[in-house]
C-alpha cells in the first residue's frame, strides 16, 4: 500500500510494462504517480492564474495582452475553470480550463486542445485558443477556449450537484432531443484519420483502442485502489476474455450527456458541447452504452418510460441514431459496453475519487465525498450485468 502514497520508479515503471498504453495517456498517468507525494492542493489566487494568462497568451502572440473581469466558473468534477475577458480592441471571453493537484480523472490537456481544434465546424464547440500543456505558464496544466454562451440545464429546473439526469421537460425537450443525436451522429462519422490529432496514436489492430481502453482502467485501479474488490478483479478479466472486434473506429466524446453541453434556453439550440476531456478513439457502442446509464436519464412525465440521457425512450433513440449516422446498433457489442461503462466507471469512483478526495489533492472534496457513495451502487449493477451474461 505504502508504495501507492510514495511511488517508486520501479513500480511505477512495471505498471507501466504490464498495462501498455497509447503514448499520451501512459504520460498522463506516470505524471500523476511522480506528483502523487507532492503537496496537497491549495487555492490559487486569480490574481496569480491572472498573471500566468497574461504570460501564456502574450507568449502566443508576440504582444501585450490584458485581462479583464476574471470570474470563477462553477461546475466539473475535475478542473478549475476561471472565465475572462480580453482587454482593449480584442475584447473576446474566454475560458481556463486548468488540473488541480490531481484529477479524479486524469486527462490529457494537449489532446482535448488538439481535438477541439480539429472538429471546429463539425459540431458546435469552444474554439481552442491557447495551451499550457507542461504548466510553463500556470500552476498547472491548461487550456484556454471561446467563451460559449448558453445554460445547461433549463432556468425553472434544479438540477443535483453533479448535473446527471437533467430534467429537460416538455418545453425543451422535442427540440434539444433531435440536435443531441444529432451531434452525436457526427462525432462518431467523423474521419478523424484527416484530421490534425498528432497525440491520438492510431490504433495498429482492430481491437488495439479496446485493450487500450481495459489496460487504461485496469492500470488505474493497481495505481488508486485502497481495497481489494474480486468483482473488479473478475469484470477486468472477463472484458479481456469478451472483447469484440470493432467494425469502425469512431472518436468518441467519453462524457456525452445533459449537463455537458450548452443550449439557448429561448431558441431550444444547442450551442456548444463540452467537456472533451475523456475523448479517446473506440467503438460507438462505448459511447451509446454509457449514454443509457440509468443516472444519466430519468423517467418521463407518465413515471414509467424511461428517457435515454433525459431525451428520448430507448427504441426511439437507438432508432434516430442509425438514422442520423447510418451506422447499425449491435445488441451484442452494445450489451459487452454496458458491462466495460459500469467497470470503468466503479474503478472511477471507487479508487480514484477515494484517493484524490483523502489525499487533499482537489478543489472538488465534498463533490468527491458524494459521488464515491455512487460507486457501490455502480458496482452492484456491475453485478447484475455479470450474471445476466
Amino acid at each position: 500500500m505504502d508504495c501507492k502514497h510514495h511511488p517508486v520508479p520501479e513500480w511505477v515503471d512495471a505498471l507501466r510494462v504490464r498495462f501498455p498504453l497509447d503514448r499520451e495517456m501512459d504520460a498522463v498517468l506516470a505524471r500523476k504517480l511522480r506528483l502523487r507525494p507532492g503537496p496537497a492542493y491549495e487555492p490559487v489566487s486569480q490574481a496569480r492564474l491572472v498573471e500566468g494568462l497574461r504570460a501564456l497568451i502574450e507568449h502566443a502572440e508576440g504582444k501585450p495582452v490584458t485581462i479583464e473581469q476574471p470570474h470563477w466558473l462553477a461546475g466539473g468534477a475535475s478542473k478549475i475553470q476561471l472565465a475572462f475577458r480580453l482587454g482593449g480592441s480584442d475584447g473576446r471571453r474566454c475560458v481556463l480550463r486548468m488540473e488541480p493537484a490531481a484529477s479524479v480523472v486524469e486527462t490529457s490537456r494537449r489532446q482535448e486542445f488538439e481535438l477541439l481544434s480539429a472538429i471546429e465546424g463539425v459540431v458546435p464547440a469552444p474554439q481552442a485558443l491557447w495551451l499550457d500543456a507542461d504548466a510553463r505558464f500556470l500552476p498547472y496544466p491548461a487550456l484556454v477556449y471561446s467563451f460559449v454562451e448558453g445554460v445547461t440545464k433549463p432556468p425553472d429546473v434544479a438540477a443535483n450537484v453533479s448535473n446527471l439526469g437533467i430534467d429537460f421537460g416538455t418545453r425543451h425537450r422535442p427540440a434539444l432531443a433531435p440536435q443531441f443525436i444529432e451531434c452525436l451522429a457526427r462525432i462518431h462519422t467523423w474521419d478523424w484519420r484527416a484530421a490534425a490529432l498528432p497525440s491520438f496514436e492510431r490504433p495498429e489492430s482492430p481491437d488495439a483502442a479496446i485493450v487500450w481502453q481495459l489496460n487504461k482502467w485496469e492500470r488505474v485501479w493497481h495505481e488508486d485502489c485502497c481495497e481489494e474488490i474480486p468483482l473488479i478483479r473478475y469484470a477486468a478479466r472477463w472484458l479481456r476474455d469478451h472483447r469484440p472486434v470493432p467494425d469502425r473506429i469512431s472518436m468518441i466524446h467519453g462524457d456525452y450527456r445533459g449537463g455537458n453541453f450548452l443550449f439557448d434556453p429561448e431558441t431550444d439550440r444547442i450551442t456548444g458541447l463540452l467537456d472533451w476531456e475523456l475523448a479517446h478513439l473506440g467503438d460507438r457502442h462505448e459511447e451509446l452504452a454509457l449514454i443509457s446509464l440509468a443516472t444519466l436519464g430519468h423517467y418521463a412525465e407518465d413515471g414509467h418510460t424511461y428517457l435515454v440521457g433525459g431525451m428520448l425512450p430507448e427504441v426511439e433513440f437507438f432508432t434516430a441514431y442509425e438514422r442520423a449516422s447510418g451506422l447499425p446498433i449491435n445488441r451484442a457489442v452494445f450489451d459487452y459496453y454496458r458491462i466495460f461503462n459500469a467497470y470503468r466507471v466503479a474503478v472511477n469512483l471507487i479508487a480514484s475519487a477515494f484517493r484524490v478526495a483523502s489525499a487533499g489533492k482537489t478543489h472538488q472534496d465534498v463533490l468527491l465525498g458524494w459521488i464515491m457513495g455512487l460507486g457501490y451502487a455502480v458496482l452492484a449493477d456491475l453485478q447484475q450485468l455479470l450474471e445476466e451474461t
